[in-house]
């Protein structure tokens, strides 16, 4: 079994939040295509490794395939919280 996400780099993202240098907003993309937030992977941990870990055992939406950076989608929001995802150049809606 290969995974598509290496389980460093989702804890790497985990932990710092924002891509180093430059202080990027990151966020995390799941298998069935959706974007996740930082926070929520935080809080739904245990979900998120044993689908990224097991994915023929579990959940699409909750296994990681990518780290990524929000440049400049405004409307990129969390698919589990429905939050805005944060961006590095976009101008807030708030």
């Amino acid at each position: 079994m290969k995974m598509l996400c290496d389980m460093q780099t989702i804890k790497q993202a985990l932990r710092d939040k924002y891509a180093w240098p430059g202080g990027y907003p990151l966020y995390l993309v799941t298998a069935d295509g959706e974007a996740l937030s930082i926070d929520a992977a935080r809080d739904c941990w245990r979900q998120v490794c044993h689908a990224t870990m097991f994915p023929e055992y579990h959940d699409r939406q909750w296994q990681i395939t990518g780290v990524d950076v929000n440049w400049e989608d405004p409307n990129l929001y969390c698919a589990h919280t429905g939050k805005r995802i944060e961006s590095a150049y976009a101008e807030d809606d708030a």
